[in-house]
């Protein structure tokens, strides 16, 4: 501990507040507390037993900052304001970039209508929801228009408006607002049915339904009482996917967190209406070591700030910390609707809570067996790449060469880079063959090898000119790190076999560098080392293996669609093009005038230089264009 903390620490005050640890001038983590005196000497007590995440942090402070608050309730909020300002190393943070569907109602204007969201704001709307999958949240919208006439159009209506009915009024299924046909009060009265049958109370609304079939039977309007029958059957097998689990109804927010020791997942099942409507995961980087009830109070706060309304009640596996100021701040986002936090012992509640438990512990699993999967197939595969070809170091960067032509004309290289086993496109790049003519892939990647090589020296030698750059290639400390061509690879592959492998370390070796490389053939995916005659088989089922040819089919695949491109940019070559002062503008012009290029290289002078944007000078230059072989001098000049 530094001198600057120990008078720090003495100063402290025994008020509610927060205080940001720093390093190095960063803000590494932020804290609140009811007596910020005890709270913030307890990380610096030798006799105190930290976590290990938690003594890792402790290290690295050099000073920290305090905020003073009159109220736990208020440190709370600014806690949250501060980790989502500053995003802090050592602090839970909700990494929130899932975008499930919601249905929202904007209640504040006349005529509102229901309408598909990805996101949750703070306009005093009613959001419905979340929707596990668009699809889901289509079918309920679908059911939504063959019960409720709301209009389904963004026109914007005013007062007075006197339009033409659409189709949809016509069949039914809207009110038509646009024509004056109702009022805001009638109106407001179907969209508080929709609202109530969204909240869950399907009850109301089945009865209404099977009345006017009913009525319809007896009056022997049998088509109207079938299609009734349909809609009935349409809102009984939308409810039934809901599953019930309270008969009482209700709203609840049943939240549930485990770890793995590493990090934790919270799991959020929701229920409205006395139905589970859903539920979403989220986990937790670095927040395995602290208890439920710390990962859930952090949680909730962060969760509902993001304009989430809480529902009622919200049942936890454990209460969390401060749990009183978390329901006084939650019901200050409701609006004031009362929110109750609940740890429930036993009955359906306890229910809810265990099932959120199970819940969290698969979707746990998945993410880790799914990280391990990745880490498999990327880092890991560099690893056994690194040692099947003989490197010390495991490769960060690999770059990946292929040649595509048409029997030698328009030829093109692609380069491709997997950084960390992943693609990075940012880094892909294109090379138009310059010096060599025909089909001579050899030739050709010694060019490409070159000319990217000799380009990365240029630029590693400008930045080392201006001190970005350390004389022995290294990056200075705390400099970002390179990219584009100045970042060297730690490793090239070649498609093709020893002949291409040796034309490209050719090219390399010239240039001055003596990067790794090998090359793989495409017959039985075998690899190729410099000055080794025998081949390396690698297992079908290896990563490394898997990942090389990714690289390999990723640079194929680049190249031959830029060909690609070229090819039909060739074949889309317009005879207009080749007239100087004749530019894009001009062009679009004369064929919107000629509509035709004959229509044009028929024209006389005097028809060219009507056209808008053509002059004298310019019209003689097209005519002589396109006469120059009768005058029979060759000359693309004027007249």
């Amino acid at each position: 501990m530094n001198d600057l903390l120990r008078l720090k620490i003495e100063k402290l005050p025994t008020c509610p507040g927060c205080y940001l640890m720093k390093s190095e001038g960063r803000i590494i983590y932020v804290g609140k507390a009811v007596n910020l005196k005890n709270r913030v000497s307890q990380y610096f007590h030798a006799s105190r037993e930290h976590t290990v995440k938690v003594r890792a942090m402790v290290e690295h402070i050099d000073d920290f900052d305090i905020v003073l608050c009159d109220t736990n309730l208020e440190a709370l909020i600014l806690e949250c304001n501060l980790i989502k300002l500053h995003r802090p190393q050592y602090n839970i943070l909700l990494k929130d970039d899932k975008h499930y569907p919601y249905l929202r109602i904007d209640v504040a204007q006349d005529y509102p209508r229901v309408e598909l969201v990805r996101r949750v704001q703070k306009d005093k709307a009613r959001y419905f929801g979340p929707y596990m999958g668009a699809t889901g949240v289509r079918e309920v919208l679908d059911v939504l228009r063959g019960l409720f006439p709301l209009r389904t159009c963004s026109q914007v209506i005013r007062p007075g408006m006197h339009k033409r009915p659409c189709l949809h009024h016509q069949v039914g299924e809207c009110l038509a607002p646009c024509a004056g046909l109702t009022t805001p009060e009638e109106y407001g009265k179907v969209v508080q049915e929709v609202i109530d049958f969204l909240g869950g109370k399907s009850e109301a609304v089945v009865d209404r339904l099977t009345r006017e079939m009913t009525q319809a039977a007896r009056e022997m309007r049998f088509e109207q009482a079938a299609m009734l029958r349909d809609r009935i059957a349409d809102v009984q097998k939308l409810m039934e996917r809901q599953k019930a689990i309270n008969v009482r109804g209700g709203d609840q927010d049943i939240l549930a967190s485990v770890s793995d020791g590493i990090d934790a997942m919270v799991e959020v099942v929701y229920v409205r209406g006395g139905h589970m409507i859903g539920a979403e995961n989220y986990a937790l980087e670095g927040a395995g070591d602290q208890t439920c009830a710390q990962v859930l109070g952090e949680f909730i706060v962060q969760f509902y700030d993001d304009g989430r309304a809480p529902a009622g009640e919200i049942l936890c596996l454990e209460l969390p910390e401060q749990a009183e100021d978390i329901e006084s701040l939650l019901t200050a986002r409701r609006e004031g609707r009362k929110v109750t936090l609940r740890e429930p012992q036993r009955g359906t509640k306890h229910q809810l809570v265990e099932l959120a438990v199970r819940n969290a512990r698969d979707a746990l699993a998945k993410r880790n067996a799914h990280l391990s999967r990745h880490h498999e197939r990327t880092v890991g595969a560099c690893e056994a790449l690194a040692h099947a070809v003989g490197m010390q170091q495991v490769p960060r960067r690999i770059e990946g060469y292929d040649i595509s032509n048409t029997q030698g004309v328009l030829s093109v290289a692609s380069m491709v880079v997997a950084i960390d086993g992943e693609a990075a496109h940012k880094e892909y790049r294109h090379f138009r063959i310059k010096t060599v003519e025909g089909a001579n892939d050899f030739a050709s990647m010694n060019e490409v090898l070159t000319r990217r090589l000799t380009r990365a020296r240029q630029e590693r030698e400008a930045l080392m000119a201006q001190g970005r750059l350390n004389p022995d290639g290294t990056l200075p400390e705390g400099a970002p790190p390179l990219t584009g061509f100045a970042d060297l690879p730690d490793l090239i592959l070649i498609d093709g076999g020893p002949q291409q492998l040796r034309f490209a370390r050719e090219a390399m070796l010239a240039v001055g560098y003596n990067i790794p490389i090998f090359g793989l053939a495409k017959r039985l995916e075998e690899i190729f080392l410099p000055d080794q005659e025998e081949s390396i088989l690698l297992d079908r089922k290896s990563p490394a293996l898997h990942l090389i040819q990714r690289i390999r089919d990723e640079a194929h695949r680049f190249g031959i669609t830029h060909h690609r491109k070229l090819r039909q940019q060739a074949g889309m070559h317009s005879s207009l093009e080749d007239i100087p002062g004749i530019g894009p503008a001009r062009r679009r012009a004369l064929l919107a005038h000629f509509k035709t290029i004959a229509a044009i290289a028929a024209a006389t002078p005097e028809a060219l230089g009507e056209v808008e944007g053509i002059g004298p000078a310019q019209a003689r230059t097209i005519y002589a264009h396109y006469h120059k072989e009768e005058r029979g001098d060759g000359e693309t000049g004027g007249v």
